[in-house]
């Protein structure tokens, strides 16, 4: 994308979902996240280190169609971000709950040679926006402890780490989680 100011963000609509589904979802990392616990009779210790790893990792972004096609609905959160040639570069999947002023953000995905030029940071902000607009109090984002070029993403944008799940993915990964106050 030669210039920024010509990407357009809006809202999902469903002939967009096939769009984003085709993007490249494969990530690369050299660290990954090291869960590690310890118990006690009385105490319970969790540590998470940052591990490099002896080599550059490719590993790929499980795609979720059906995410997608629930985001449709008017109360979730499905944001595209477009060129002006009207190319699908990105996506964002943000659930919610009607009981709870929370927000998940499960889903930040660039299309590879785009990457690092700012457009996640922005599907993030205009997501904020949603997010106040919608009066949603709080954002929870997800992602594996291997995927820590979305880890960066989301402490780049003032996330912090607030919890983890050591199955919680439908492969078995371990989520970490992450949060902010939408103010």
């Amino acid at each position: 994308m030669q210039n920024p100011s010509s990407l357009v963000i809006r809202d999902g609509i469903a002939q967009d979902v096939p769009r984003c589904l085709s993007l490249d979802h494969t990530y690369e990392t050299d660290y990954v996240w090291q869960v590690s616990t310890r118990e006690g009779t009385d105490q319970r210790s969790i540590a998470l280190r940052k591990d490099r790893l002896p080599r550059q990792m490719d590993a790929l972004y499980i795609k979720n169609p059906e995410r997608l096609k629930v985001a449709l609905a008017p109360e979730q959160c499905f944001l595209v971000a477009m060129a002006g040639d009207g190319e699908v570069l990105g996506y964002l999947v943000m659930t919610c709950s009607p009981a709870e002023p929370i927000a998940h953000l499960r889903d930040v995905v660039v299309e590879r040679d785009v990457r690092r030029q700012g457009i996640g940071t922005r599907l993030m902000k205009v997501a904020g926006i949603w997010a106040q607009q919608h009066n949603i109090q709080r954002i929870i984002a997800e992602t594996q402890t291997r995927n820590y070029p979305a880890i960066c993403l989301y402490q780049h944008a003032g996330y912090t780490f607030c919890g983890y799940n050591d199955r919680y993915f439908l492969n078995q990964d371990i989520a970490v989680f992450f949060c902010t106050s939408v103010r």
